[in-house]
This record gives structure tokens, C-alpha cells and sequence, in this order.
């Protein structure tokens, strides 16, 4: 009798175990899924930041006269002149600033 009280106790443990490590998943799927839905606004936002930033970069250099280019491109860094020249893994980290710690 004893056994068998004990055996169901375990059995009762096991399922209480196994509901709150269903309840944890549950918790951090929706964490995550809500940092997700957060991370997907950002990057629309910056998205369009760029888009328009881009598009006023354009503009400028359209309405610049060639001595002026001249004169801002002598005050640039290389880096920024040439982005392509400098290799991948040193523009990755500047691309993750600003995450999050889920």
C-alpha cells in the first residue's frame, strides 16, 4: 500500500514539475515574441529614418556646388568615404548597439 501511495506522489510531483516548465516556456515565448514584435518596429523606423536620410544626402549633394562637396569630403574620415574598402567584421560591431539582453 505504501508503495503504491508513493509511487502515485512521485507521479503527482512529476506532473506539477512538468506544468510549471509549461508555464516558463509559455512565459518566455510571449517575452520573446513581444521583443520580437518591438525589434520588427525598430528596424521599420530605422528603415525609414535611412530612407529619408538618404533621400536629404541626395538632395544636398544635388544642390552643393563642387567646392563645397570638395571642402566636406576633406573633413570626412576615410571610413566614411570609402565603407567598402574597410573589412566586414569591423563595421559588425557598430551594428549591434543598442540590443537587448532577453
Amino acid at each position: 500500500l505504501s508503495s503504491s501511495a508513493s509511487g502515485a506522489s512521485v507521479v503527482a510531483i512529476d506532473n506539477k514539475i512538468e506544468q510549471a516548465m509549461d508555464l516558463v516556456k509559455n512565459h518566455l515565448m510571449y517575452a520573446v515574441r513581444e521583443e520580437v514584435e518591438v525589434l520588427k518596429e525598430q528596424i521599420k523606423e530605422l528603415l525609414e529614418k535611412n530612407s529619408q536620410l538618404e533621400r536629404e544626402n541626395s538632395l544636398l549633394k544635388t544642390l552643393a556646388s563642387p567646392e563645397q562637396l570638395e571642402k566636406f569630403q576633406s573633413r570626412l574620415p576615410t571610413e566614411v568615404l570609402c565603407p567598402e574598402e574597410q573589412s566586414p567584421g569591423a563595421a559588425a560591431p557598430a551594428q549591434h548597439s543598442g540590443g537587448s539582453a532577453v
